[in-house]
């Protein structure tokens, strides 16, 4: 049953990288790694021990012409796998199982595997870039760069591999780019852009625009939280009186402006910032809000998760292409386990549970066919 599912039907069709020593179907290395990294694996050594705990199981839906992989293999093996397919598969995969609804939120933002540098051998970091589908609460899709800087150029070809029509792309001050503004207009989607010093000009025209205009004239929406005694106030103005706008015509589709005032209210004192974005979403500052407000979800939702859950931040996984291999790993497991509904709990229960229970971890499988 798991065989003729998704993990056969979309990761078979990975090119297999080995001349010799091919013991080991792949389809199984694969199929074992994605089961294992969802029962709590950070490792190639657990993934092993994964396999070698839950034999006979495997043996059920898998062929295992000898026995399970040994961690080296497995690590051998994802080093090998070309990143770029095993990632098309993921798209592939990932295009069937999440309907995009018009006017979902779609956030894109970096995070560096802070240990998977090495010195000696004169390795950085590496950072992934990626894609979060706000409503449906997946990744959809992510690249590789070598430095956060790297992302302007990242972004565009992340762009490329995403169906994003009718969809609003957001992203922090560093992709607040013009070719980035571009490419999301072709994909047929809407985009809000943080505004800050590396635009400079575009910041300060903006800041100087709200500062001498009467907010009682301009679009607004307001927000009120308030929870771990603190009180947190977000005022939305926005406009989309821009004919003044010195060089907008070089920004696709720049139809609005905004600016943000949050107001964070303690016990003992009271902050205040004032950031500014701009937009091709005409339909005013709900809207607009709504996808500031969203953009967040991407670091509470994937990256803090994939530190704090999936210790990605600890991983010593060192080798570029099986860190990198090893990252979309942890991407699979977190889409299906949040595919899955079933079990109210937290994505940590949830690892757990499915690695105790297999009946539970075919449910897992099963909500992402």
């Amino acid at each position: 049953m798991i065989q003729e599912g998704t993990i056969s039907k979309y990761f078979s069709k990975l090119s297999d990288p080995r001349r010799y020593n091919k013991r080991h179907k792949l389809i199984d290395i694969v199929t074992i790694s994605i089961c294992a990294v969802i029962c709590n694996a950070d490792s190639f050594e657990h993934i092993a021990e994964y396999g070698r705990a839950k034999h006979d199981w495997l043996k059920s839906f898998l062929e295992l012409p000898h026995g399970i992989p040994s961690s080296d293999t497995f690590e051998r093996v994802f080093t090998m796998i070309d990143p770029g397919e095993f990632k098309t598969c993921f798209s592939d995969w990932i295009k069937a199982i999440c309907q995009l609804t018009n006017g979902e939120v779609i956030a894109i933002d970096g995070k560096t595997l802070r240990r998977s540098h090495d010195k000696s051998q004169e390795i950085s970091p590496i950072h992934m870039v990626s894609a979060w589908a706000c409503a449906n609460g997946l990744v959809v899709g992510q690249i590789k760069t070598d430095e956060k800087s790297n992302e302007i150029t990242a972004i565009p070809e992340l762009l490329k591999q995403l169906e994003i029509k009718g969809c609003i792309v957001t992203i922090d001050a560093m992709g607040c780019q013009k070719e980035i503004a571009k490419a999301i207009v072709k994909k047929g989607a809407d985009y809000v852009f943080s505004l800050k010093g590396n635009q400079s000009n575009l910041h300060d025209d903006v800041k100087l625009f709200f500062k001498g205009q009467d907010r009682q004239l301009l679009d607004h929406y307001e927000t009120v939280d308030g929870e771990h005694g603190k009180i947190e106030i977000r005022n939305y103005w926005t406009s989309s009186d821009i004919e003044w706008l010195f060089g907008r015509e070089k920004w696709k589709n720049l139809t609005t402006i905004c600016m943000v005032e949050r107001e964070r209210q303690f016990e003992n004192k009271t902050e205040k910032e004032v950031s500014y974005y701009i937009s091709s979403v005409g339909s005013g500052a709900k809207t607009v809000a709504s996808a500031i407000r969203n953009h967040w979800r991407i670091e509470n939702s994937l990256h803090w998760v994939l530190d704090m859950t999936f210790r990605e931040d600890e991983s010593r996984i060192r080798n570029k292409n099986a860190s990198q291999n090893f990252a979309v790993l942890r991407h699979i497991a977190l889409n299906m386990i949040k595919k899955e509904t079933s079990l109210k709990k937290s994505i940590k229960s949830k690892r757990l549970r499915a690695g105790w229970d297999n009946d539970y971890l075919i449910k897992v499988l099963a909500a992402s066919l």
